[in-house]
């Protein structure tokens, strides 16, 4: 189990050869911008390392590093053999898996990630601390975590529905309304034998109302389609004035009837 993260942490300032910084693993095998460690090179060059890296002692002359990749990225960068770093004390220090959820987080509060980032992040610090972890180390809500994750956040149990009941995006669609494996598995069941459009439809009724009922959001689906082609009854008087109407207008009396109702709309909208 992951412990919570401290508030608030102690550390002093050392230099220490980078050779005894250690990475581990699976943060060692992310991949970092060149282009931006270049330009984040290029200022330490000009202003110095303002943010020293975070690091715990591991062992004798070895380190783990918890925050900074790219800044150590950097000075490796500028060919430098000594960096200072902030070395955690013992009362505040990590254990392995707070260490790798604060070298991800570290990344994924920069101001310059774009969605796809961030999504790889997500992904990246829930497989190694679990999604309640993450949340909460991110500041994120359980939800907006699962938004990021996508089709990565859906439960196993679920993603071996796809794709013989339903599609990988509606799985994603759907276990984003309903967040419950057995609600989820039922929903499955009840609208795998729908045909592509219907089933897209019902997931957006039970995006818009998660607790309706089966057969009002499947009414409310169907109430969905798009009929662009509508026929109206008209009366005999009604007929001829659209007829009049239309020629002055130099239109098909179809023409200008959906003109008229085109019109009608765009002024509700406002």
């Amino acid at each position: 189990m992951v412990k919570r993260y401290k508030p608030t942490i102690s550390y002093r300032l050392k230099e220490i050869p980078i050779k005894q910084i250690k990475i581990w693993k699976e943060a060692q095998a992310r991949k970092l911008d060149r282009e931006n460690i270049s330009e984040l090179a290029k200022s330490i060059k000009n202003e110095g390392l303002l943010n020293p890296p975070l690091v715990q002692k591991e062992g004798k002359n070895t380190f783990l590093l918890m925050s900074g990749q790219r800044r150590l990225a950097a000075m490796k960068r500028l060919g430098a053999k000594k960096i200072p770093v902030h070395v955690l004390t013992k009362q505040t220090s990590y254990d392995l898996e707070n260490a790798k959820a604060a070298s991800v987080v570290e990344n994924i509060h920069r101001n310059d990630m774009n969605h796809k980032e961030i999504a790889d992040s997500c992904k990246f610090l829930t497989e190694h601390v679990g999604k309640s972890a993450a949340a909460r180390s991110m500041g994120m809500s359980p939800s907006t975590l699962n938004k990021y994750l996508g089709f990565a956040g859906v439960p196993d149990r679920l993603k071996a529905l796809v794709p013989k009941e339903i599609s990988r995006d509606e799985m994603t669609k759907l276990y984003l309304t309903i967040p419950n494996i057995k609600k989820a598995e039922k929903i499955v069941n009840r609208i795998s034998k729908l045909e592509t459009g219907l089933r897209k439809r019902y997931l957006r009724a039970l995006s818009q109302s998660p607790k309706s009922s089966h057969q009002k959001l499947l009414k409310r689906a169907k109430n969905m389609r798009i009929k662009q082609n509508i026929s109206i009854k008209l009366s005999k008087t009604n007929a001829r004035k659209l007829a009049s109407q239309s020629n002055k207008k130099e239109l098909t009396p179809d023409e200008f009837a959906g003109k008229i109702i085109s019109d009608y709309l765009k002024r509700k909208r406002r």
